[in-house]
């Protein structure tokens, strides 16, 4: 769940930054200088998602949806990106203030990420299992024989053929479709129970994008796996996702369920 300060629905993030020209500009301090403004990238967002359940979040480029993955995971890029304000309630306890040690031991564990480009995602220069077999044994402790096995399994689940063989490869030896396995298989080794998927699919040609949409879906309707799904695919969204959470610059415009935000939108947008 996302909240914002004050009482007020939504949750705050903001990003230290010059503002763009033509836009609102400091005046030059008496050394003449400007000094840089605070830009609320996102403002206004309020989520909820239960366990097994998948909320899409849907709306143009910019308009703030990757930010608000990133500062769920406490992945922003400092110092220009921080969260100023607001909550992120997962479990029980709130993410912002929790110290790096300590949301490093939430983030891949209970809470995994896939990102829209695996070829950028993968280490370039580890075996693709390695990787896999590397978040298994910080996470879960496990030695570099069970780890290796874990990978090998779930390569086998998400559909990867010659698991074995395949867990030594590199990434820039499978296709776009096999990487992204790769990445949806190392997100969910843990068993997390929130998965944010942001736009896992835009890299890759259609038939392969509805094998990769209904592994997800059914890997984590067996292990009960909430998904927080960013798309621009509204047909994807309109199939995967009970709930729909439109956004449109920086802020949460409606959130309907997914029947009803096709049929009968309340914004405009």
């Amino acid at each position: 769940m996302l909240r914002s300060p004050a009482g007020r629905p939504g949750f705050s993030q903001v990003l230290d930054a010059a503002m763009p020209p033509g836009g609102d500009q400091a005046e030059p301090d008496p050394a003449g200088e400007h000094q840089l403004q605070a830009v609320r990238a996102v403002d206004g967002v309020d989520l909820e998602i239960r366990s097994g359940q998948t909320l899409g979040v849907v709306g143009e480029s910019g308009c703030g949806k990757s930010v608000t993955a990133l500062s769920i995971m406490r992945l922003l890029a400092a110092p220009a990106g921080r969260i100023a304000g607001g909550q992120v309630l997962f479990e029980g306890r709130d993410l912002v203030p929790l110290p790096d040690a300590e949301m490093n031991r939430v983030r891949g564990a209970r809470i995994s990420m896939v990102f829209q480009e695996p070829m950028t995602s993968l280490n370039p220069l580890q075996r693709v299992g390695d990787q896999v077999a590397e978040a298994l044994r910080l996470h879960e402790g496990l030695s570099a024989r069970a780890g290796r096995d874990r990978a090998v399994e779930m390569f086998q689940a998400v559909g990867i053929p010659s698991p074995s063989q395949r867990y030594d490869a590199y990434s820039h030896e499978l296709s776009g479709g096999m990487r992204q396995r790769v990445m949806i298989a190392m997100s969910l080794a843990c068993r997390p129970a929130l998965l944010i998927a942001d736009e896992p699919t835009t890299a890759l040609d259609v038939t392969v994008q509805a094998e990769i949409i209904d592994l997800m879906a059914e890997l984590c309707a067996a292990k009960g796996t909430a998904i927080l799904m960013i798309s621009h695919d509204l047909g994807l969204v309109a199939n995967m996702c009970r709930r729909v959470a439109v956004m449109y610059a920086g802020r949460l415009v409606e959130q309907q369920t997914s029947d009803a935000i096709f049929a009968t939108p309340r914004h405009r947008y």
